[in-house]
This record gives structure tokens, C-alpha cells and sequence, in this order.
């Protein structure tokens, strides 16, 4: 919480045009308008009643037009419990007297412009008997066509108000029929399609749990389509993700109008929160876009957006990269790093880290049952320490990068014997212990200093550190926190989360070159509010192939290529014990940010040869796929044995376009797809890239065609058995 002191809102609360004392209620309302250069949300406001919903979609030229329907108070900005509202609850609380209904009512509106592309407008609301205001904030982002809102909150009571929930953000919408798309799975298999046709009553996306990994079984994001199911190409979507790393609850309920009404916000699950007097209390934002032309264009509306204001260093092409872990694990020594440096340099590759098990002395980390927290370089392991390792690393012309986990302490570790007093925890009762790890306590200001200590003393162990791998492997059990007040244990859950985000900008104050990669298990913290202090993130521990092309194909629905990282593993892959051929796993990860995770000495003769001109054809169409426009053509999830895709340049002069089997496809010996996103009268050459044979798999290789042809008559790939893979690089002619 913040304090705003004592200063009075007046002068930002009581606009002309919006005045509380200018109009009897009822009359004089004013259209409120948060547009981007396609969409717009639109609200009325009354002096001195509730500001309601009016329209989100395509902008209407004719807004005042929206002044002459009907006044429904149940469909307020953020609608809250108590009075006549009786339904759609964004906001409860409960007064120092013991009341518990809140009516919030207009107080003004002001706009301002941040920039070219920004506008913010804010909604103040005000209780119509206590004095407790709500700022309703929204940022447009015109040329993206998004829009984010979130809530704060503030009071002037007397004595302390009680917070039971507050949303970021309330949308009522009004069709025949409603088509969610959400995200779910587990460890390893992360971000799963499913879409459902919503009935009467509610449906709940929640995790309230977890605290930390909260993304793990399902994520903060959605896909909307009204009247049918959503079409990659055509039709209303409206796509939302929650900007918050802790619990958080998404409803969508239809009611007895069949009006479907979607809150979204931190879970409201044993999160109470005291509000002092004069303290603010604001919700994480929720980031919106809709899209008249289907699921594709709101995926590419939330990439552009992500690459501009929701990731670090957006605008700069990714490293491809080789991770030690799945080719090292726990057992190294410095020749097994340099012989894997080597062999990275000489495949093309341009950075390399050291994952897991450099730390440790007093206990070493040789595995993941001790020295979590002991951020000493291992004497034993790297006896020159991590400075040798990273000028190696340079003088091969690579850079270096390397693993923390700073959030989380072994029981064996130096740092839990010095402070048990950080370490989350109920009184009393034994700390349970998950990965055979516990956790540290973020909402103290102790730990937070503990970790930006962590990460500055990790980078000054040699200048040319440029890369950190920040992972998170065990989320909240029996939650408590010794430096909470008994009466604010409730607090914990959000302190956490607002304390990992303090220490993320510290970080990013103090190292703002940096490349972050955002890890949890994997995908277990995927969402856009810790996102955007890193620059990729590790997208599932489960880099087999064919999964990832369900993974990846889930994940960009939301999150962009650019910040996906997509790694070649072993041969035979950890996870599965599949075979995969190497031109697949290639062909696979060149869809999002290539890199390995394996030993590199296990490729040789022709699959080495091909590996370095792999890794090549990815630096030849990277700026595609990683600032490009994403075009799905085949869902992995119609059918099941096939999957293709595409990234478009934004000048459409170029495209690259991947297509994989996954199955025998029973029907035709061949793959026959159109393209889409390319330029109908622009015409262009098709290079096949990867190909195991000379022959390739596309007949027309080499030739040129029109767009108008490759989207309407389309191409036909040889391809049919299992695992049979193509790229193909398109070049304007």
C-alpha cells in the first residue's frame, strides 16, 4: 500500500463536465470513450450515479446515439456488492461500522495523453455515503488495439476499511451464444488449447493456491467469440491476460438476460486486505484487445503489443543459445563447460549458459538437495571460478549467461542456518518442503534486499555476465510470514508478488542491458505482469518436439514468438524417451527463439553438418519469426496429425512457414496447404531451408509465385509420415 497523504482530490475529481453538483442524476450524462485506432470501449456517466458499460468493439461513429438506451446500473465499470446492484461483484468491502455495501457513483473524468499512441482515461468513483474513492484507469494503445485497466483504491474513514476482493477489470457482453478459449495443463505440458460453448451459471479460471507457479495448470488469459466458435481469420474475439504473478480469478458468467459478464483480478481466496486510512490499494492490470477479423489478428494485436510495452528490449533480435543443462545436469567440471563451449561456437551457436549446479561450497549443489541460496562460485567444480568461464566463453566469440533461483533456499544451505526468520512459513507447524527447497519471504524488505544483493554479486562475478536465467521451482505451502502482523497475515499472498516486482525494477534500474530469461518449471510463471522485466521466457521443461508444437501453438496464442524459447534437445528426449529426427526438433524450434539444450559432442558426421546450416537458416529468417506476424493455418488440435504456421514481415516482402506430421495422414500422400498474411500482388520465391535430401520436399522449390496463388491455389509438401517436417522461406521477386 501507498500512502497519498492528505491531500485533497478535488481538483482532479470534479471536472466541468462531469461535476457532481452540475446536473440532477438522471440527466446530463456524457458518453466516455477509450478507443484505439479499430476498437473502442464505451461507457455513459450521470453526475452522481454509476458510470455502466456501453460497447466494446468496433468504434461507432454515432456515440451519442448510445445515450438512449436504457440505464442499467447492474453493468457499472466496476460494479461493487451491496444496494441495488445484486449481481457481478468487481469490488466488496466492508466498512469500519460492519456495513457491507459499497455504491460507487461518478465523481469525474479526465484524460490525458502519454504519448502518440497512448491515451489514459480515468473513471473516479466515489461511495455515495462514505468517503471511499475508486480510480478506474485505462490506457489505450492505439496502434495496437489494446486496451488495460486496472482498479485503486483509497478511503478517508476514520478507521481502517477491509478489501474482500477488488477486480481489474468488469465486461459485460451481450450475444446468442459465447465460445471461451482458455489454457491449461500441467507440468510439461503447459498452455493446452481447449474451447468450450459457455452455459448458463459461471465458469471459473482460478489459481489460489500456489502464490508462486501459479501458471503452471492453467493461465490468466482467454479468447472470447461470440455466436459461433472462434475462426482463426474471421469474426468478434476478444482476447484478455491478466498482468499479475500471483493467484488470480477469471469469471465468466451468463445470467438469466444471457448476458455473459467477465471479471477478471487477483483471486480473492484468503487475501483480505486492511486498508488504512489514507493508504491506496491498486489491482494489477488487465490487458485487453479485440479483433473483428478472429483469433489471429487478437494473437497479433497482443504480440505487438507485448514486443513495444510488455517485454524487455522488445525491438532486439534474440541469441540462439546452448543451455548445459539437459547435456550436463549436476555433472560438470570446468573442461566439461569449455569442451560444450567449443562445440557451440563452432555450430554457429552465440551465447552459452550455465544452468543449475556452478554454486555450493559448505554444500555443494551436485544436486537440487542442497546449496540453494550459497551464491558462491563451486570450488571444486569451477576451480578458476565463473570469470574464467565467461571470458572463455568470450574469446569464442560467445556470450554468457547463467542460472539463479534467488527466491528459494535449500534446508542444507548456509542461508537458512543465518535466517530462518525469512523463510515462509505457518507458526508452529513444520515447513514443508517442496523440490526439497522452501521459500523466501518477499514480502519482507530484508529478503527483497537479499536478492537484488544476489543478482548484483551473481553479475559482478565477471563483466561479461550479459544473460540471467531467473527460475522459480516450488510455489506456496502453508503460507506465513514472520514479518506480516498477525492481523495482516491475509496480506502475504499480494505483498509477495508487489515485493518480486520491487526487486525486478531494482534489478532492471541497476542492469538494464541484461537478458532475463522468466522461468518457473518451465511455463509455471507465464503472464504479462513479470514478463515485462524480462526478455524471453523458458516456455516448458518438456522440449520434445511433438509436444512443444502443442505447447508453442497454445502459448502464441497469447505470448509472442519472439520471447518463446525453443530448444533442440537429445535425440532421444528426457522426457519421453522419443526418437526424433534432428531436422524436426530443428524445425520445431525455429519457430520461436532457437536454441539447444543437449550435449553437443553427440552430434556428428552429416547431423553436425546439418545442425551448423540449421542454426544459419534460423539467422536468416529470425527477424521474421521474431518481429513478424504470426499466421495459423493448420491446428495441431483439428485433427491431430498435422500442424503449420507462418510469420509474416511487416512489409510482407518475406514469410517463413513451417508444417510438421504428426501422425500417418491416412488421406494423401501429401500436405496441400494455403498460405495466408502475404501480399496478394506482390510475387514471391519459395526457398526450401533444412532439407535432408537435394530433391526437398516441395516441388516448386526455388521457383516464384504470386501471393494472390500461394494463398488461394496453395502448395502441396511431400510430406505424410510421422515426423516429416518443412520450412520455407518466402522472398519477395
Amino acid at each position: 500500500m501507498q500512502d497519498i497523504g492528505h491531500k485533497k482530490p478535488s481538483s482532479l475529481w470534479l471536472l466541468p463536465s462531469l461535476c457532481l453538483a452540475a446536473t440532477v442524476p438522471g440527466q446530463g450524462a456524457e458518453v466516455i470513450e477509450i478507443a484505439t485506432n479499430d476498437s473502442a470501449m464505451i461507457f455513459v456517466a450521470k453526475p452522481g450515479a454509476p458510470v455502466v458499460f456501453r460497447h466494446w468493439g468496433g468504434k461507432i461513429d454515432d456515440k451519442r446515439a448510445l445515450l438512449q438506451k436504457g440505464y442499467n446500473e447492474n453493468l457499472q465499470v466496476l460494479p461493487a456488492f451491496g444496494g441495488r446492484n445484486h449481481a457481478n461483484i468487481a469490488l466488496s468491502l466492508v466498512h469500519a461500522d460492519g456495513s457491507l455495501t459499497t455504491e460507487l457513483i461518478c465523481a469525474g473524468v479526465e484524460t490525458s495523453v502519454l504519448d502518440d499512441n497512448r491515451v489514459e482515461t480515468i473513471v473516479h468513483l466515489k461511495d455515495s455515503l462514505y468517503p471511499v474513492f475508486v480510480d478506474v484507469r485505462f490506457t489505450a494503445y492505439k496502434s495496437e488495439n489494446v486496451i488495460t485497466q486496472r482498479a485503486v483504491i483509497f478511503h478517508r474513514e476514520e478507521k481502517p476499511l477491509r478489501v474482500e476482493s477488488i477486480a481489474s477489470s468488469y465486461i459485460p457482453l451481450r450475444a446468442n451464444s459465447y465460445y471461451l478459449t482458455h489454457f491449461h495443463g500441467a507440468w510439461g505440458r503447459e498452455m493446452r488449447v481447449t474451447e468450450e460453448k459457455l452455459t448458463p451459471g459461471v465458469k471459473t479460471i482460478e489459481e489460489y493456491r500456489k502464490g508462486v507457479q501459479t501458471t503452471m495448470s492453467d493461465n490468466p488469459s482467454f479468447m472470447l467469440s461470440l455466436n459461433h466458435p472462434a475462426d482463426e481469420d474471421a469474426g468478434d474475439v476478444y482476447a484478455g491476460a491478466l498482468a499479475w504473478s500471483g493467484n488470480y480469478k477469471l469469471t465468466f458468467a451468463i445470467d438469466e438476460r444471457e448476458i455473459l459478464h467477465f471479471t477478471g483480478g487477483m483471486s480473492p481466496f484468503a487475501a483480505s486486505r486492511i486498508l488504512e486510512p489514507g493508504k491506496i490499494m491498486e489491482t494489477p492490470e488487465m490487458v485487453l484487445t479485440y479483433s473483428d477479423r478472429g483469433r489471429g489478428q487478437a494473437s497479433r494485436n497482443l504480440h505487438d503489443w507485448c514486443r513495444r510495452y510488455g517485454l524487455a528490449h522488445g525491438d532486439q533480435p534474440r541469441a540462439v543459445l546452448l543451455n548445459s543443462w539437459e547435456g550436463a545436469y549436476f555433472k560438470f567440471d570446468e573442461k566439461t563447460l569449455t569442451d560444450m563451449m567449443d562445440a557451440a561456437a563452432e555450430l554457429g551457436l552465440e551465447m552459452f549458459v550455465l544452468d543449475d549446479g556452478w554454486f555450493g561450497n559448505k554444500y555443494p549443489r551436485d544436486n537440487d538437495k542442497a546449496g540453494l541460496g550459497d551464491w558462491q562460485a563451486n570450488k571444486k567444480k569451477v576451480p578458476r571460478g565463473i570469470g574464467y568461464l565467461a571470458d572463455y566463453a568470450v574469446a569464442k566469440g560467445l556470450r554468457f549467461g547463467i542460472w539463479i533461483e534467488p527466491e528459494m533456499v535449500n534446508a542444507k544451505s548456509e542461508l537458512a542456518e543465518r535466517h530462518p526468520e525469512w523463510i515462509v512459513k505457518s507458526p508452529g507447524r513444520a515447513i514443508p518442503e517442496s523440490r526439497n527447497q522452501w521459500l523466501l519471504d518477499l514480502s519482507n524488505p530484508a529478503v527483497q534486499d537479499f536478492v537484488v544483493k544476489t543478482f548484483d554479486d551473481v553479475l559482478a562475478l565477471s563483466p561479461n555476465i550479459t544473460y540471467i536465467k531467473w527460475d522459480a521451482n516450488r510455489h506456496v505451502l502453508s503460507p506465513g510470514s514472520e514479518y506480516l502482523p498477525a492481523d495482516k497475515q491475509t496480506h502475504f499472498w499480494k505483498d509477495y508478488v508487489d515485493g518480486l516486482y520491487k526487486v525486478y525494477e531494482r534489478v532492471r534500474a541497476r542492469h538494464r542491458r541484461i537478458t532475463m530469461q522468466l522461468c518457473s518449471s518451465g511455463g509455471a510463471r507465464l503472464d504479462y505482469g513479470a514478463l515485462k522485466y524480462h526478455d524471453e521466457f523458458w516456455t516448458s521443461d518438456n522440449t520434445n518436439a511433438v509436444d512443444r508444437i502443442f505447447i508453442q501453438y497454445g502459448t502464441n496464442m497469447i505470448y509472442p514468438a519472439i520471447a518463446t524459447a525453443a530448444h533442440v534437445s537429445a535425440t532421444r528426449n528426457h522426457q519421453t524417451g522419443m526418437m526424433l529426427p534432428l531436422k524436426f526438433r530443428f524445425d520445431v524450434a525455429m519457430s520461436g527463439r532457437l536454441g539447444m539444450e543437449l550435449q553437443p559432442k553427440d552430434i556428428a558426421g552429416e547431423e553436425r553438418s546439418f545442425a551448423k546450416n540449421a542454426i544459419q537458416n534460423y539467422k536468416l529468417v529470425r527477424s521474421i519469426v521474431q518481429f513478424g506476424d504470426l499466421y495459423r493455418i493448420v491446428s495441431p488440435y483439428d485433427e491431430g496429425a498435422r500442424a503449420a504456421l507462418a510469420y509474416v514481415s511487416k512489409d510482407k516482402k518475406q514469410s517463413v512457414f513451417f508444417a510438421y506430421t504428426l501422425q500417418n495422414s491416412a488421406r494423401t500422400s501429401t500436405f496441400d496447404v494455403r498460405l495466408k498474411g502475404l501480399d496478394p500482388a506482390k510475387n514471391y520465391k519459395v526457398a526450401e531451408l533444412n532439407p535432408k535430401n537435394p530433391s526437398g520436399v516441395f516441388p516448386g522449390n526455388g521457383n516464384t509465385f504470386s501471393g494472390d496463388y500461394l494463398m488461394k491455389a496453395g502448395i502441396s509438401l511431400k510430406i505424410h509420415r510421422p515426423h516429416e517436417s518443412v520450412v520455407l522461406h518466402l522472398t519477395e521477386k
